[in-house]
């Protein structure tokens, strides 16, 4: 992805916050009908490339694409879909974003020729969207005491608009395949807020401040301290970790048919490994105390199988067991830190684990790349370890 990797560089150095925020997206090759696609896959901003349609466009025009994806991921739009139409919503966030961005091809979409004002919120051109588009809930007309030919007409009025949007998303993917962004209905909104603060705020850093201004106030928004309570953001982690199975329900009743709805119900089973820094700095048994406590109560209750890993400069000990069954205990030990031991563990269990918990000071030697959804768990005091994963910080 050589083409991806240079227009990367001519982003570090035209808009320097841009380039190093991109740097913490995990970066994907596929093939597909656009060049690229975004997402935020397990709580972690996923960057899909086709080299060859990417290479297809010009210098110019490969920056501002990664500037639309870069603007989709800040204003989290691939999470803030759920309960709306979504190839509205799709177009609602390309004509919230598109505006500001120079350069974008031919295909991009815009206000004006859909006669919508510029500057809007993505959640502002959707309301309008749907009125334009007709897409109305079940309530509309079609139902109740209406004659056949009036459901027929609404019916057909519904097709129309539905081809209309499929045609404007078929326009869209020439550049930016929004269907990646399936992906990210499991991730929750808090979560993935966290995840996209820290990375401003390693952008912000290493930018020198420099950010753009179309994006200075929501950026200035997320370097504030976060709201959001540790354990909220732990306990969401924790439920995106792991899906596996379906199992049969019963749906409320529909509200235009007479009767129960066969459905699915997704099972979740969590299967984490957690890992248990004991050097000297972390030893604070109220802290690891407060930390297994606070993991087993989310752990308890559901379908979970848990390991963890009690390491210095390598494992010490090793302890797996059920959610519903979990004791919390804490193990002492010492030495400096590698953090490595953990990871190499993870490669090789199977199966995998779905997601690593680390509780540690961050200060040791961590793997090159992310290779499993992660969470640092860190010391008041402690310092990230890596350029991946998600950062939380626990204080006792």
């Amino acid at each position: 992805m050589r083409n991806l990797q240079n227009a990367i560089v001519r982003l570090l150095k035209a808009r320097p916050f841009y380039g190093h925020f991109l740097l913490g997206f995990r970066r994907l090759e596929r093939s597909g009908p656009a060049p690229l696609g975004v997402t935020l896959q397990g709580g972690t901003p996923t960057l899909r490339v086709c080299p060859e349609r990417f290479a297809a466009h010009s210098g110019i025009e490969q920056s501002a694409l990664l500037e639309h994806i870069i603007k989709h991921i800040l204003h989290l739009h691939p999470v803030r879909r759920e309960g709306r139409h979504p190839l509205v919503w799709d177009l609602a966030c390309d004509l919230a974003v598109n505006p500001s961005i120079e350069g974008l091809p031919a295909a991009a979409a815009l206000p004006e020729p859909l006669a919508l004002e510029a500057g809007l919120a993505a959640e502002d051109y959707y309301g309008q969207l749907c009125r334009s588009f007709d897409i109305g809930n079940l309530d509309g007309p079609g139902i109740g005491d209406a004659g056949q030919d009036d459901g027929r007409q609404a019916g057909r009025g519904r097709e129309e608009s539905e081809a209309a949007l499929k045609k404007e998303a078929r326009h869209r993917e020439r550049f930016d395949d929004h269907r990646e962004w399936e992906q990210a209905d499991s991730t929750p909104v808090r979560l993935a807020e966290e995840v996209v603060r820290q990375m401003v705020r390693e952008a912000w850093q290493r930018s020198d401040g420099e950010v753009p201004g179309d994006v200075r106030p929501l950026v200035e928004g997320l370097l504030a301290p976060s709201p959001v309570p540790w354990m909220q953001v732990l306990r969401q982690f924790v439920a995106t970790a792991g899906r596996v199975g379906r199992q049969g329900t019963w749906m409320r009743q529909h509200r235009r048919f007479a009767h129960d709805t066969p459905g699915i119900r997704k099972r979740r089973r969590l299967n984490l490994l957690v890992g248990i820094d004991v050097s000297d700095s972390t030893d604070v048994r109220e802290l690891r105390e407060a930390f297994a406590r606070d993991l087993l109560r989310i752990a308890r209750g559901r379908d979970s199988q848990i390991t963890v890993l009690y390491a210095g400069s390598r494992i010490q000990r090793v302890e797996s067991f059920k959610g519903r069954s979990a004791v919390s205990e804490v193990y002492e030990g010492g030495g400096f830190t590698d953090l490595r031991p953990v990871f190499d563990h993870a490669r090789g269990m199977n199966p995998p684990p779905a997601a690593v918990i680390y509780l540690t000071d961050g200060y040791g030697e961590a793997p090159e790349r992310m290779e499993f959804p992660t969470l640092w768990v860190l010391t008041g005091d402690g310092r990230m370890p890596a350029d991946w994963g998600v950062e939380l910080r626990l204080d006792v």
